[in-house]
């Protein structure tokens, strides 16, 4: 049964889902804002859109959200003009973007008072998997709400995984993910900046992790860049690497959890954050880590 479905936040991310979902000939209706995507191809495939996020929801049974993090998803729910001013009654909110497990919690809390149900659902991958329809999805929330939205989610994901039933789930585990293989990029990073510094070859160096411990999709995403200078492999602003990795910290701290490795990691892009690299991709920390310091 085709849907009616609100998408607030069409970046890198969410222009691939609403371009999977018209193709699966949803209704679209999205939020027009300055930080989308060029809009004329999802116009020309029958979408629509809307200037408040209160009239997307208004006319919506799903309403997804793609945005940067908690703050931005705090604020299209209960902000002015908001998700929670129009949320029709049964309603299903899918919050895709990353946050913190704490806020899913308030923001399914909110959403529930208002009649609807949430769902977690943040994605792992790439803009260039979303536009192929083949996002991971970590899915957090009740049983019921999900079960409602899987032949939606199925639209734009290849591997839908059940992360809990409580709200948060999803966001918790893709924190963990985040870690892991952010963690791993900005070791491949740090690694090949210094190979840089002392004269190896960056292939005879790809080569040697490819062939033992270094192999793996993080090197497989950093490889373009080692060794043509193109960061298409990871497209993944430095600046949200940061963002994930102190959400993550916040996380492990409320526990408490062990988390000093993944500090370090945080201040290492934030280091390049400093250096006005808040707007470039992941891959170039090579380049931002081969500079002398200061």
């Amino acid at each position: 049964m085709k849907k009616s479905i609100g998408i607030i936040g069409v970046g890198l991310m969410g222009h691939g889902i609403a371009y999977n979902l018209l193709r699966h000939e949803h209704r679209v209706v999205a939020l027009e804002h300055a930080g989308n995507q060029p809009m004329g191809e999802l116009l020309g495939m029958g979408a629509q859109t809307r200037t408040s996020a209160r009239e997307v929801a208004a006319d919506s049974e799903i309403v997804i959200l793609c945005v940067t993090g908690t703050p931005e998803v705090e604020s299209v729910l209960t902000g002015a003009g908001g998700v929670l001013e129009g949320l029709q009654p049964g309603a299903v909110v899918v919050d895709c973007s990353t946050s913190i497990p704490q806020s899913s919690q308030r923001m399914a809390a909110a959403v529930e008072a208002r009649g609807g149900r949430f769902v977690d659902a943040p994605m792992t991958r790439t803009a260039q998997h979303a536009r192929a329809g083949k996002l991971n999805l970590l899915v957090g929330g009740d049983p019921v709400a999900v079960e409602q939205v899987m032949p939606v989610l199925r639209c734009f994901a290849e591997n839908i995984t059940a992360a809990g039933d409580a709200p948060g789930s999803g966001h918790r585990l893709k924190l963990l993910h985040n870690f892991v293989s952010l963690g791993m990029a900005a070791v491949i990073a740090e690694a090949a900046a210094c190979a840089q510094r002392g004269g190896t070859d960056p292939k005879v160096f790809v080569d040697v992790l490819a062939a033992g411990g270094g192999a793996g999709v993080a090197l497989d995403r950093m490889k373009p860049y080692i060794l043509d200078a193109d960061p298409s492999g990871l497209q993944f602003f430095i600046a949200n690497a940061l963002k994930d990795l102190s959400y993550y910290v916040d996380m492990a701290s409320a526990m408490p959890a062990e988390h000093g490795i993944a500090a370090a990691v945080a201040s290492t892009f934030d280091r390049a954050v400093q250096a006005g690299e808040a707007r470039t991709m992941v891959p170039e920390l090579v380049r931002v880590l081969a500079q002398p310091k200061a």
